[in-house]
């Protein structure tokens, strides 16, 4: 999602023209870096932690020559998400490990049910007139 996308959003979800929430919307990212600049720290409730942090100066390798280099000291801006940003992701992480299990264990028309090594079709039992293949799991079969 770019800026310009947010200020979008943000305009028809309150009822401003696109202009006003846009400069809104910079107005309040130039005072996370202003504050970054002046405090080298800002906590945003909910959402997380901006904070400045200084990296040592360090001897490096250029990986093409192998030749050594020295790398000076810098500054670098880290964030932390807050609570509600990692609650938010970690549900996120759960509904694609749903969907991946759900997509793994139902048969499609290139893999038939029973076609992983796991998993053996059996026939219908002895005495049935039909044919109702049943997938079964057995966990040594690895």
């Amino acid at each position: 999602m770019t800026k310009k996308e947010i200020v979008k959003t943000i305009s028809e979800e309150i009822g401003l023209t696109q202009l006003k929430t846009k400069e809104i919307v910079q107005k309040t990212f130039d005072a996370i870096i202003d504050t970054l600049v002046d405090d080298e720290r800002i906590e945003l409730r909910n959402f997380g932690v901006f904070e400045v942090k200084r990296r040592a100066a360090r001897k490096a390798r250029n990986p093409r020559t192998g030749e050594k280099v020295f790398v000076p000291e810098k500054f670098v801006v880290t964030f932390k998400p807050g609570k509600e940003m990692e609650e938010r992701v970690k549900e996120l992480e759960r509904r694609a490990a749903a969907e991946s299990a759900a997509s793994n264990h139902a048969p499609t028309a290139s893999s038939p049910a029973g076609s992983s090594p796991a998993g053996r079709v059996s026939p219908a039992p002895a005495g049935s007139d039909t044919f109702s293949p049943t997938t079964s799991y057995d966990a040594g079969a690895r």
